[in-house]
């Protein structure tokens, strides 16, 4: 069974871009939402399908499955039920931990996240300068609740 336990940021400086490892676009789209949500994720050239559980703070079982690429465009283009997420994941080493910066355009530009996956809830991390304000807890920076509700309507 695979859990995922993330802390997710807004990104308060641009000092984090000297640091970058690797960049990816990313187009992404949601095929139900709901207590459990079914991902298409388009990540370069590659392609996924994930299934997310309910959240219990910041801890969910998620489970995740290369699908061929031609199998995602048709579903972002057919079956997501919300606009499609655009943007480009930027991965920073800091500290043990590697970040995922997520730089949103489209609707949902002018936002940039930033995600550590931690081994439990309690784990320490090395929060880096750019690291402003937790969100984690806060739903309308759910990447499912800004296909529905984007950045730039609120």
């Amino acid at each position: 069974m695979a859990v995922e336990i993330e802390r997710k940021f807004l990104v308060c400086k641009e000092t984090w871009r000297s640091s970058v490892e690797e960049e990816s676009p990313i187009q992404q789209g949601y095929l139900a939402d709901g207590a459990t949500t079914v991902r298409v994720r388009r990540y370069g050239e590659l392609a996924y399908l994930t299934i997310k559980g309910p959240s219990s703070g910041i801890s969910r079982l998620e489970f995740e499955y290369r699908i061929p690429l031609a199998d995602a465009e048709v579903m972002l283009a057919e079956l997501a039920v919300a606009s499609v997420i655009e943007k480009t994941r930027y991965r920073v080493r800091c500290g043990s931990h590697v970040w995922d910066l997520d730089v949103f355009e489209g609707e949902n530009a002018g936002l940039v996240l930033a995600e550590v996956e931690l081994d439990a809830e309690d784990a320490d991390f090395e929060r880096p300068d750019w690291a402003g304000e937790e969100v984690s807890d806060d739903p309308r920076y759910y990447n499912a609740s800004l296909s529905q509700n984007p950045y730039q309507s609120w």
